[in-house]
C-alpha cells in the first residue's frame, strides 16, 4: 500500500512518524534511569565545595531514583568546568556545582570562555562567612585595633589570601576600601599556606573558611576578630561581625549554587531544582554543612538568580575600584 503512496504522500507520512517519535522523546519521563547525572564541580577534588557536591549528589540519588556522579574539572578559577556545562546539552544531565568564585571570575578575566547567558541558574545551596584571623598572641586583639594600626601605619600591615582571585582577598580588600585603609595584600598559591604563615606571624591577618579557621581558633593557634556575615556564624557565637564592629552593611558570603546549561526545559528544571531544595531540608544535611560553618540555603531559580546579581555588582566594583588583577 506504501508503493502506491504519492512522494509528496509518503514524505508526509515519514514527517508524521519523526513527529511522533520526537514527541515521545520529549515527553520521556526524566531522569532516564540509565542515563547518570553528572553534576561537574570546576575545583579540585577534596575543596570544600567538592565535598559539598558529594553529599548533595548522594542524596539526589536517592530523591531522583536515578545514578548522580560528581565529576571534577578544575582549572582557571573554575572557568573550564562551568564552561563545559555551559556547552552540555540541556536535558538536565549536566549540572554545575560552582561557588562565589562565579560571579568574581567575569570581572577578572579579559575574556571568558561562555556567556552568562548560556547557563541558568537552579539553586543557591549555601551560604558562609569567613573569619578575619590572626596569630593568638598578636597585640591586635579586635577589628577596631586592626583598623587602628593600619591607619596609624600605612602601607606596614599586610594580609593574606590564596590567591587574587578569590573572595578571602576581596572581603580583605572590601574592608579597605571601605575605611580607606593603605594595606598590603601577600597573595599564595592556596589558602592552606596563607593561614599557616598567618598562624607564624609573617602575615598580619586574613579572612579565612571558617570551616578551615575554626579548628585552629579552638585549639588556641588563632584569634579570630570577626566574621563576614551579617549576622554570627553558629559556629563561633562568640565572635563579632564585621558589620556590628567597624562597617556596617558588610558581608563578603562564600557561596555555593547550582547551574543549567540555558533552554533546559522547565519541567526538567524544576524536578531538579525541588530535589536539590529537599535534600538541603534533611537534618543530616543540615547537620553536615552547620560542622562546615555553613547554612543551607534552597531556593528558586529566580532568588538565586536575585542574589547573583546583587554578588557581580558587589565584586565588581571592588575589583574595578582596587584595580584587582589575576597573579
Amino acid at each position: 500500500m506504501f508503493s502506491r503512496l504519492t512522494f509528496t504522500q509518503r514524505a508526509a507520512l515519514v514527517a508524521c512518524a519523526l513527529c511522533a517519535l520526537a514527541a515521545g522523546a520529549a515527553n520521556a519521563a526524566y531522569p532516564d534511569r540509565t542515563i547518570t547525572i553528572t553534576i561537574v564541580v570546576p575545583y579540585a577534588p577534596g575543596g570544600a565545595a567538592d565535598a559539598v557536591a558529594r553529599v548533595v549528589a548522594a542524596r539526589m540519588s536517592t530523591k531522583l531514583g536515578a545514578t548522580v556522579i560528581v565529576d571534577n574539572r578544575a582549572g582557571a578559577s573554575g572557568t573550564i568546568g562551568a564552561g563545559f556545562v555551559a556547552k552540555a546539552p540541556a536535558d538536565g544531565y549536566t549540572v554545575l556545582y560552582d561557588a562565589t568564585p562565579y560571579s568574581i571570575n567575569p570581572h577578572l578575566f579579559p575574556k571568558m570562555p561562555f556567556a552568562e547567558s548560556a547557563l541558568q541558574p537552579l539553586s543557591l545551596v549555601l551560604l558562609a562567612p569567613n573569619a578575619l584571623i590572626v596569630k593568638a598572641d598578636s597585640p591586635i586583639k579586635s577589628v577596631n585595633d586592626l583598623v587602628a594600626k593600619a591607619k596609624a601605619q600605612p602601607g606596614k600591615v599586610n594580609y593574606a589570601s590564596g590567591g587574587s582571585g578569590t573572595v578571602q582577598r576581596l572581603a580583605s580588600e572590601l574592608l579597605r576600601q571601605k575605611l580607606s585603609l593603605d594595606m598590603v595584600h601577600v597573595p599564595y598559591k592556596s589558602g592552606g599556606p596563607a593561614i599557616t604563615d598567618v598562624m607564624a606571624g609573617q602575615v598580619d591577618f586574613m579572612f579565612a573558611t571558617v570551616a578551615a579557621s575554626y579548628p585552629l581558633v579552638s585549639s588556641g593557634k588563632l584569634r579570630a576578630l570577626a566574621v563576614s556575615s551579617p549576622q554570627r556564624s553558629p559556629r563561633m557565637p562568640e565572635v563579632p561581625t564585621v558589620a556590628e564592629t567597624v562597617v556596617p552593611g558588610y558581608e563578603a558570603f562564600e557561596w555555593n549554587g547550582m547551574f543549567l546549561p540555558a533552554k533546559t526545559p522547565k519541567d526538567i528544571a524544576d524536578k531538579l531544582q525541588r530535589a536539590v531544595v529537599e535534600v538541603l531540608k534533611e537534618d543530616e544535611v543540615q547537620k553536615r554543612l552547620a560542622d562546615l560553618g555553613a547554612q543551607a540555603v534552597g531556593s528558586t531559580p529566580e532568588e538565586f538568580a536575585t542574589f547573583l546579581k546583587k554578588e557581580d555588582a558587589k565584586w565588581g566594583d571592588v575589583v574595578r575600584k582596587g584595580d584587582i588583577k589575576l597573579d
